[in-house]
C-alpha cells in the first residue's frame, strides 16, 4: 500500500478546518455461491446472499476480515455489515450470535441454507469514525453511490466460513445496465446487467476488486499484458482517455525493468475521484494486488499533478507484483484475515517496493539524475525523523500494534533506502554486473507465488544468493538497531551530501498552511493566526484578506490545487497581481514575487572515479 502523505498533506489540512438473491437459492456444490444485488440499493446499503457449502458441524462462524494485506491496520470491516441472518432449507430462521465486530456463529449449521445481510460503505464515514475502529484507507474501502459508483473491494462485503476458505467462490452480481464492473476478473455472463466470476479460493476473490460505474476505460497491450485503465470522475473532468499516454509510457518502462522476473497477463488500473464532500473519500493513495491497483485520489487536481501522483501510486502498486506477490513468507500466503500475524519483512515488500518505484524512472530515462538524488535525500531527511533505532524487522513483525505502528510510514522511507544500500553493495562486490533486480529474479525464481518462505530464513536465502556482506549489512542495520551509515554506501558510487538554498512553497510549510478555507464559501483566507513570510508583507497582504485571483485567474477551493502547483513556477521578483477582498472591499495590489528560501540536504555525484559503477547502479 502507498499512501500520499506528502504531496497531498495540503488538501486533507484545509478538510480537517433479477437480482442476484432469487437467484442462488440452493447450494449442491462445494463452493460459496454469493449474490450481490446492486439493483436495490437503500440508504447506501447494498443487499447480500450467501449460500453456503454443505456444513458438517452444528455450529459454523461466518467471518468478515479484520484485516486484509497490504494495509497494515486492524479495520474491521464487520462494523460495515448491518442486520445478518440466517435461514435453514425451509425459511426458518437460525439462531445467530455476534462473537466480535467481525465474526457471526450460526446454530444447526447442518440445516443452514443461507444468510443475508446489509453492507454500509466505507466512504461515507471516514471522517470522525463513526463505526468506531481506525478510519478505513479509501483505496481499501467501499463507496456505495446507486447507479453512479460503487467501490466493491470484495472483503468489505463477502466474508468466509471456518475452514471453508480453500474451496470456490461463485460470485453473481446483478445491477443497471448503466454501470459497468471494471475488474482483472473474467465474467462468465454475457449480459449488461448480470455478472458472474469465480475465484478458486477466498483469497484470490479478496485479491479482485471491482469498480462499477458508468464504463470509461482503455484498453493496452504491453508485452503481452492487458492493462486496464479505468477512472470514475464525478463530474467527468478526467476520462481514461485523457490519462492513458503517459500510463502507458511509464508501465511500458516499468515493464522493460523488470524483463523477464514478470509473467501477468493481465493488469487493472481502478482510478476513483473524490469530490472530496463531507460524504466522499479523503484516504489518498493506492492498494495493491496480484493483477490490480485500487487508486484514490481528489477529482480537483490539476492533470499535471493527477498524472504524476498516478505515476507515483501506480509504479510502486505495479511493483508489488514481485514482493509480496512472488516472493513472500508464510504469513504472507496463509494470511489470518481475522487474526492476521505480520511478517519481519516490509523492509523487502514495502521498502524494496518502493526503491524500485523510483530506480526504474532513472533506469527507463524517465527522470534525470538530479530527481533521483532528490527524491533520495528526502527519504533520507524524513527517514531521520522517525526511529533509526528500532529493529525494522521486529517493527515489521508488531506493524498492527504501538509503539511500532506509529512507525508505519518507515518502510516508504528506510525501508527504501534499505534496497538502496544492498543494491549498491550487490554492485560493488560484482563489478557492476549485478543488483538488486538479479537477487529478486532468484528470490521469484526460488519460490515463487506458491512457494512461500520461513520468516527466519529469508536473510540466510539472500545471502547465500549475494554476498556474506549483503547478510553482514542485514543483520547489523535491518534486523539489528544500529543506525544505516547512508553516507557510507552513497560514497561507493561517488555521491556525497550537499546543503544548498531552495525556494519554498508561499502557500505551504512543511505540513502548515500559510492559508484556510471558508467551508461555505469556498474562499481562499489567508490564516490571521500565524506568521506570515515576506511573500505576503512584501505585497502588504495580510490575515485575513480573502485571495479571490492572482494573475487574473479566479481562485478558490474548486481549483486551489491549480494555485498551488501553478506557485511552483513562480521565479523571484516575478511580477504578481493579487486581488483580495478586505473588510468586504475587493482591492488590486500589484508587485514582485519573493519566495521563501530554505536549507535543504541534498546529493550529488562528486566523485567521477566512481562514475562507472554510478553508471552500472543507474542503467545495468
Amino acid at each position: 500500500m502507498k499512501r500520499i502523505i506528502f504531496s497531498l498533506a495540503f488538501a486533507s489540512i484545509l478538510w480537517s478546518c433479477k437480482t442476484a438473491s432469487s437467484s442462488i437459492t440452493g447450494n449442491t456444490k462445494q463452493e460459496v455461491q454469493v449474490g450481490i444485488n446492486l439493483n436495490e440499493v437503500k440508504n447506501d446499503k447494498v443487499m447480500v446472499t450467501v449460500n453456503p457449502p454443505s456444513i458438517s458441524t452444528d455450529e459454523i462462524t461466518y467471518h468478515i476480515p479484520k484485516t486484509v494485506p497490504g494495509t497494515y491496520s486492524e479495520d474491521n470491516y464487520g462494523r460495515y455489515i448491518e442486520d445478518l441472518k440466517a435461514y435453514d432449507t425451509k425459511g426458518n430462521l437460525l439462531s445467530v450470535k455476534k462473537t466480535d465486530a467481525n465474526s457471526w456463529s450460526i446454530t444447526n449449521a447442518k440445516t443452514l441454507d443461507k444468510i443475508t445481510y446489509l453492507v454500509n460503505d466505507s466512504f461515507d464515514t471516514e471522517t470522525g469514525k463513526k463505526f468506531g475502529g481506525d478510519e478505513i484507507f479509501s483505496p481499501a474501502g467501499s463507496n456505495i453511490d446507486a447507479g453512479k459508483n460503487i467501490m466493491l473491494n470484495t472483503h468489505c462485503f463477502v466474508g468466509y466460513f471456518t475452514n471453508y476458505m480453500s474451496i470456490p467462490y461463485n460470485v453473481t452480481i446483478s445491477h443497471p445496465a448503466t454501470i459497468w464492473g471494471a475488474t482483472s476478473m473474467t465474467d462468465f455472463d454475457t449480459s449488461t446487467t448480470n455478472d458472474k466470476f469465480i475465484a478458486s479460493r477466498y483469497a484470490v476473490l479478496v485479491e479482485n476488486p471491482i469498480m462499477y460505474a458508468k464504463p470509461d476505460y482503455t484498453t493496452f497491450t504491453i508485452d503481452g499484458m492487458e492493462i486496464l485503465i479505468a477512472v470514475y470522475s464525478p463530474t467527468g473532468k478526467v476520462t481514461a482517455e485523457s490519462i492513458t499516454p503517459e500510463m502507458k509510457t511509464m508501465m511500458t518502462a516499468q515493464k522493460n525493468f523488470l524483463g523477464k522476473i514478470n509473467a501477468t497477463k493481465k493488469y487493472s488500473v481502478l482510478l476513483y475521484l473524490s469530490s472530496m464532500k463531507e460524504d466522499d473519500a479523503k484516504g489518498f493513495g493506492a492498494l495493491e494486488h496480484p493483477t490490480a491497483t485500487t487508486v484514490v485520489l481528489p477529482e480537483m487536481m490539476p492533470k499535471e499533478e493527477l498524472v504524476k501522483s498516478m505515476k507515483d501510486v501506480v509504479s510502486h502498486e505495479f511493483f508489488h507484483i514481485v514482493t509480496p506477490l512472488s516472493i513472500h513468507s508464510k504469513e504472507i500466503q496463509y494470511f489470518d484475515y481475522n487474526a492476521p500475524k505480520m511478517s519481519q519483512h516490509l523492509w523487502m515488500y514495502e521498502g524494496v517496493t518502493e526503491y524500485f518505484a523510483n530506480l526504474f524512472q532513472i533506469n527507463q530515462g524517465l527522470i534525470n539524475e538530479e530527481e533521483f538524488f532528490s527524491r533520495i535525500a528526502e527519504k533520507i531527511t524524513r527517514a531521520n525523523t522517525l526511529n533509526d533505532t528500532m529493529s525494522f524487522t521486529t517493527m515489521s513483525a508488531n506493524v498492527l500494534t504501538e509503539p511500532y505502528k506509529d512507525q508505519y510510514l518507515n518502510v516508504y522511507e528506510k525501508g527504501a533506502l534499505i534496497g538502496m544500500c544492498l543494491d549498491i553493495i550487490i554492485r560493488e562486490k560484482s563489478n557492476g554486473e549485478k543488483g538488486i533486480l538479479d537477487l529478486m529474479q532468484k528470490l521469484s525464481t526460488e519460490y515463487g507465488p506458491t512457494k512461500p518462505f520461513n520468516d527466519e530464513e529469508l536473510f540466510a536465502k539472500i545471502t547465500s544468493l549475494t554476498y556474506p556482506e549483503v547478510g553482514t549489512f542485514l543483520n547489523t542495520y535491518v534486523s539489528g538497531t544500529t543506525p544505516i551509515p547512508y553516507a557510507t554506501y552513497l560514497a561507493k558510487v561517488g555521491v556525497t551530501n550537499t546543503i544548498e538554498k531552495v525556494p519554498g512553497n508561499v502557500f505551504l510549510k512543511e505540513k502548515i498552511p500559510y492559508v484556510i478555507i471558508n467551508q461555505q464559501t469556498k474562499e481562499i483566507i489567508v490564516d490571521p493566526n500565524i506568521k506570515l513570510i515576506d511573500f505576503y508583507t512584501h505585497l502588504g497582504i495580510k490575515g485575513g484578506d480573502i485571495i479571490m485571483a492572482i494573475n487574473e485567474k479566479p481562485y478558490s477551493l474548486d481549483n486551489i490545487y491549480e494555485m498551488i502547483t501553478e506557485s511552483q513556477n513562480w521565479k523571484e521578483n516575478d511580477a504578481i497581481t493579487v486581488k483580495i477582498k478586505r473588510d468586504g472591499v475587493a482591492q488590486i495590489i500589484e508587485g514582485k514575487v519573493k519566495l521563501p528560501y530554505e536549507e535543504k540536504e541534498g546529493l550529488k555525484a562528486t566523485d567521477s572515479s566512481k562514475s562507472k559503477l554510478k553508471e552500472a547502479w543507474f542503467k545495468a
